[in-house]
């Protein structure tokens, strides 16, 4: 980015841009660049991971397609990129949400003028005002898929958990939820990376596999359960990778 918005510190590094900078994005400032180099230093598989995760994202949402879901919120969603969410089930109705004034405008100017998909600014953790904007573009009393990739993290015990749990409430039967999470793959520099992340836009809450697997309560886990996002439904041989975090893909009975 050449400057920011109005509104918009870009001395505070973003954690959504800094995972456009991981990908390889440009929507990004140099504080954000230069935060993101920090974690990279400290877990040089990052943006690897971060690859690996928007891989997983494709082989979840076309399990999704397959299973016959045609509505679909992508929360947290950040700048979109290559390989969105609505490009992989071009079917089905998208919603994409993130908090971030910026991200929200910058979405919508990407996606002006696509059919049966939306970006609509709300905050997860207040779910209730979140499936208040949703009303009119989502049919709760049909199967609804929600995406949380790499979000929730970056939120705390006592508000994620009641969160998911709202949204899980509010779904119909049949309903499904995707979820990767960041772990404590490295302890011994975690809490280096842990005061970069407080200094920017989201602090970092890394949990354990018990920990996100009580994320799918109330839901069946599909195979191959919560794994390494390399290791869910590979579409070829699996070799390296990295292991920083867990996805998982939960149905609603």
């Amino acid at each position: 980015m050449d400057s920011a918005p109005e509104g918009v510190d870009p001395s505070v590094p973003n954690v959504a841009r800094m995972y456009d900078y991981y990908l390889g994005g440009k929507d990004n400032f140099a504080s954000d660049r230069e935060a993101a180099e920090q974690i990279l230093k400290l877990f040089p598989a990052t943006r690897d991971s971060a690859r690996e995760n928007r891989a997983f994202l494709r082989r979840a949402v076309r399990h999704l397609a397959d299973s016959g879901i045609r509505q679909i919120v992508d929360v947290g969603a950040g700048l979109p990129t290559q390989g969105n969410t609505h490009e992989i089930a071009p079917e089905a109705r998208v919603v994409y949400v993130d908090y971030d004034p910026v991200v929200c405008a910058h979405g919508r100017a990407l996606l002006a003028r696509r059919e049966n998909v939306d970006f609509v600014q709300a905050d997860v953790r207040e779910p209730g005002a979140l499936l208040e904007k949703l009303d009119g573009l989502i049919d709760l009393d049909r199967p609804v898929a929600f995406l949380m990739l790499a979000i929730l993290h970056f939120i705390p015990d006592d508000v994620a958990y009641p969160a998911v749990g709202k949204l899980r409430e509010a779904s119909a039967p049949g309903s499904h939820l995707v979820i990767s999470h960041a772990i404590d793959a490295k302890p011994d520099t975690t809490p280096q990376a842990l005061e970069v992340y407080r200094q920017s836009t989201a602090a970092l809450n890394l949990r354990t596999h018990e920990e996100i697997a009580r994320f799918f309560d109330g839901y069946e886990l599909a195979e191959p359960g919560l794994v390494y996002p390399k290791d869910w439904r590979p579409e070829g041989p699996v070799t390296g990778g990295t292991a920083i975090g867990y996805a998982g893909v939960g149905r609603k009975p």
